[in-house]
Parts: structure tokens; sequence; C-alpha cells
């Protein structure tokens, strides 16, 4: 017998116990899933923003969206998928509101599976014309974006922009994990496709 499905469903079951008991008002039960997840939460957005206390107020603020929707959730999804992709969700929009999302498409980032998708995330002062040249390839990977399917584009946000390791982005998307390796190694393929295509039009 496999121990870690054994882990993996008691640990299930224990969460819906609690999150029965928290949406019928239970605060201690909530809680103990707080104290469960808080730091798998907190290590997961710190790894998004890159600070310390943005992500402990994200944290907080996931946790808080969570109690005050629990009474939604469905039984039928893993509480931590639920919590992680709430939190996730979260810190996007935090994200875009501050503006501090770049895109990076001249350094190679290698990914798990041997692949590899090329941005740039660096912040340098650029000459004018240099300046040109990398705010056209941002035009041209926005719009090659913009072609792909909404499920492939959403993995390419989760991993490549927003560095989330490949297990973050099972949890936030709600998909197993060779299934976000497989769809990231075709999101790749798709986008390197459009790119070309939107380079050879323009």
């Amino acid at each position: 017998m496999d121990l870690n499905l054994v882990t993996t469903s008691q640990n299930t079951k224990d969460d819906r116990i609690w999150v029965e008991k928290a949406q019928k008002g239970d605060t201690i039960a909530f809680e103990k899933l707080l104290r469960k997840y808080r730091k798998s939460v907190f290590y997961m957005l710190l790894k998004m923003v890159k600070n310390t206390d943005d992500a402990e107020d994200l944290t907080q603020e996931a946790f808080a969206k969570a109690f005050s929707s629990i009474v939604r959730f469905d039984a039928t999804y893993a509480f931590s998928t639920w919590l992680f992709r709430i939190a996730t969700n979260n810190c996007i929009d935090y994200i875009r509101k501050k503006r501090v999302q770049t895109v990076s498409i001249d350094q190679p980032i290698e990914g798990e599976d041997g692949g590899s998708m090329q941005f740039d995330l660096r912040d340098l002062e650029a000459d004018p014309s240099e300046s040109v040249v990398l705010q056209q390839r941002k035009r041209y990977l926005k719009m090659a974006l913009e072609r792909i399917p909404e499920k492939y584009r959403m993995l390419i946000e989760y991993r490549y922009f927003q560095e989330l390791s490949y297990e973050e982005v099972a949890a936030a998307s709600g998909l197993p994990l060779g299934t976000v390796k497989a769809q990231l190694f075709r999101a790749r393929e798709l986008l390197n496709i459009e790119m070309k295509d939107v380079e050879d039009q323009i």
C-alpha cells in the first residue's frame, strides 16, 4: 500500500471535517486550517512578490477571503487547491495593480521537462534604440500570448511570469502535476510558433 496516498487521503478527510465545521461558523476549525496551510501559502506568495512584508499581507488577505467565502467551498475539490487558487489570483491582482510585472524575453529559463522559455527580467537603463527594440519584442510577445488558448496562457503566466514551481502551478490551476508539465511544453511550442508568425507579419 502506498503510504503517501494514505496520508493524502487522511489529510483530505481531516480538511473536509474542519471545512464543514468552519462553514457552520466554527472559527476554531478554520484556525486549524490556517495553521496547517499558512506557511505553504506564505512561501508561495513570497516567491511571487519577492518581499516578506507584502507576502505576509497577501497571506492574511488570502485567508480572509477564504474565510468569507468558505460557505461556497465545493467539497469535490481539495481545500488546499481551492485555497492556493484564491491566494494566487489575489496575488496576481496585487501585482498587476502595483505594476511590478515584467516580461522576460532575452534570457532563457530552463524547465524541468527540458524545454526553455526566453524572457528578459532585467530593468536596466538602455539607450533609445535598445528601448525601442525591447518594447517592440514585448509587444510581439503580448500579441503572441493573446493568440494561444487561455488554458495555456494561464500556465505560462504562473510558471514564467510569476516564477511558480511546477508543484505550485499544479496547486494554483487545480491540474495534476503531469498535466501541468505536458501543457506547459505544448504552450511553449504554440507561443514560439505565434511569435514567429507575428514577427513575419509585421
